[in-house]
């Protein structure tokens, strides 16, 4: 997997790409590739606009803006139900364009952000998390937005059936107030 690969998602139409924080962290640049629907990929430069690492979250900008993106639908995380169908998308170990399903296997799980403090509140998923998945959305059956990978629990470095994604609704607030 090359150095730094990480994923993220396209949260508006001002070109603003959310991902996580330690996807970004220590970087001197950031570019975000976006594929289109006929298989062509367009890289574009991103500027960081702010992060916070106590919630592991990072939001990129695209100056240019990311043209024929579709902003991720927003959903809530508010009322998830464990059993419930879950879609990690991502791109473990570099292989782009992956999708695993599974379901919320957990509710209220807390995992430690960069900075050592908790993320409280977590989504547990047994959708294959892996890395490089991190930064990639987390959806429900509808195809909205419910949570952000971010973390896995393994002994091996490889999903083990556990993953976890900070809630939608932390996530509207972190972005908000970046």
């Amino acid at each position: 997997m090359p150095a730094g690969t990480g994923s993220g998602f396209v949260w508006d139409k001002q070109g603003h790409v959310v991902t996580n924080y330690h996807v970004i962290r220590g970087a001197q640049g950031a570019q975000v590739g976006l594929t289109a629907r006929d298989g062509t990929t367009t890289k574009y430069a991103a500027e960081l606009v702010g992060y916070n690492p106590d919630k592991d979250v990072a939001v990129l900008k695209v100056d240019t803006g990311i043209k024929g993106a579709t902003p991720i639908q927003i959903g809530s995380s508010k009322g998830l139900r464990v059993g419930a169908t879950t879609l990690a998308i991502g791109n473990p170990f570099g292989l782009d364009h992956t999708l695993t399903v599974g379901v919320v296997s957990g509710l209220g799980r807390e995992v430690q952000s960069p900075s050592g403090r908790p993320i409280t509140n977590v989504i547990q998923t047994d959708a294959a998390i892996n890395p490089g998945n991190s930064g990639g959305a987390l959806l429900d059956s509808s195809g909205q937005l419910i949570g952000m990978n971010t973390a896995i629990y393994s002994p091996t470095g490889a999903s083990a059936g556990i993953g976890f994604a900070i809630p939608v609704d932390t996530l509207k607030y972190q972005v908000d107030t970046i």
